[in-house]
């Protein structure tokens, strides 16, 4: 309750597959607070059924109060059609504060709608930093931070970078990582589900893949070097790779098709079948953010084709390495990994669960009520 004995009014906006395993862990840490009303807008960032409403099942989500069903777009066109369609709920709802989470479109026009209205905001997964100004999730998670009074940190070199850029260290909470609360709830469930027997993968090796940035791609150079590191590694392992509907498109316009029966493309999977995939595998070679630290968690040996990322710490004390999106680079780094999968696995502060509710007693805390952007 506030202090004119009103509940707490929380909204989070998600539009992504990886906001929601965010959220899911915060959205049932909430509803255990009595004083306070959560309320949840879809921006409809993804629509697709495998992208969104399947992590709803998985996740043990309720339904968004809100979808706003924007689509894809240019970033421009996204961001600004959220923001249109986000200003009249928040004027309708008039929360106390809006969480955002990650560093997609949703994420900074969201925050930045809120920031307008005189709303505190409150950004999950801040201070995340690759330095990379190519990216667009680079350029969100920037002006998110600026516009957030609440900054929950997953790792403590998140911290240094927000302290670099000035950010007053009372904004700035160390919670830990809820993408890893989401995981560790789910572990029974990813055990029973098994994917090697789920895809008859036999007893042999495997490597998941997962590829869709734009610089991976959206080049039609680098997308075939990519393809013909895949395909020699098919000779040696079985090759899984989920196929995002971007990459799916991109390898429609190639005509491409894989070269044998040991590479195998699926249609995108749910949230569980991909952490099952993940914990049955040798290898995972992504340019996802969120592979990048659940396999540092499980103990899976990963490259990630990127020259940078934003989550150094699965490099310095997980199981991540970066690569090249070159086939001698990609070739090598898996020859060394083969077989060295982390048991235990490392242990990483504050990934052990209980983010979500280290971010609700700062929530119940509530000393930034009325601090916004002072």
């Amino acid at each position: 309750m506030d202090g004119r004995g009103r509940s707490r009014v929380v909204l989070s906006v998600v539009g992504a597959r990886p906001n929601f395993m965010k959220l899911a862990p915060l959205a049932r840490q909430l509803a255990q607070w009595r004083g306070a009303e959560h309320v949840i807008v879809h921006t409809g960032q993804h629509y697709d059924w495998e992208m969104s409403e399947a992590f709803l099942q998985d996740l043990g989500m309720p339904r968004p109060d809100y979808n706003l069903a924007v689509g894809s777009a240019s970033h421009a066109q996204q961001t600004a059609a959220i923001m249109q369609r986000l200003e009249p709920i928040c004027v309708r709802v008039q929360p106390d504060i809006v969480l955002v989470y990650g560093d997609v479109n949703s994420t900074l026009a969201a925050a930045l709608v809120a920031a307008k209205l005189g709303i505190s905001v409150g950004h999950v997964e801040a201070g995340l930093r690759s330095r990379d100004w190519s990216m667009p999730e680079e350029i969100n998670r920037v002006v998110t931070d600026r516009l957030s009074d609440l900054l929950f940190i997953p790792s403590r070199d998140a911290g240094d970078n927000l302290c670099a850029e000035g950010v007053p260290s009372e904004r700035v909470h160390f919670v830990g990582n809820v993408m890893i609360d989401s995981l560790v709830a789910l572990l029974p469930a990813v055990r029973r589900r098994n994917g090697r027997n789920r895809h008859a993968l036999g007893d042999g090796p495997y490597i998941v893949v997962t590829l869709h940035r734009p610089a991976n791609v959206d080049d039609p150079a680098t997308l075939q070097e990519l393809l013909v590191t895949l395909s020699e590694l098919s000779e040696e392992r079985q090759v899984l790779f989920p196929v995002h509907p971007r990459t799916r498109a991109r390898l429609h316009g190639l005509n491409w098709q894989p070269p044998n029966n040991a590479l195998v493309l699926l249609e995108p999977v749910s949230y569980i079948d991909m952490l099952s995939l993940v914990m049955g595998s040798e290898l995972v070679i992504t340019d996802s953010g969120g592979l990048q630290e659940e396999s540092s968690f499980l103990g899976i040996p990963c490259l990630t084709v990127r020259p940078n990322t934003e989550r150094p710490i699965t490099c310095k004390v997980g199981t991540n390495r970066l690569v090249a999106a070159q086939r001698a680079a990609i070739r090598d780094a898996a020859h060394e990994v083969w077989g060295r999968r982390c048991d235990p696995a490392p242990v990483i502060e504050r990934w052990d669960g209980r983010a979500a509710e280290r971010i609700v007693v700062v929530l119940r805390e509530g000393a930034w009520a009325g601090s916004c952007h002072t």
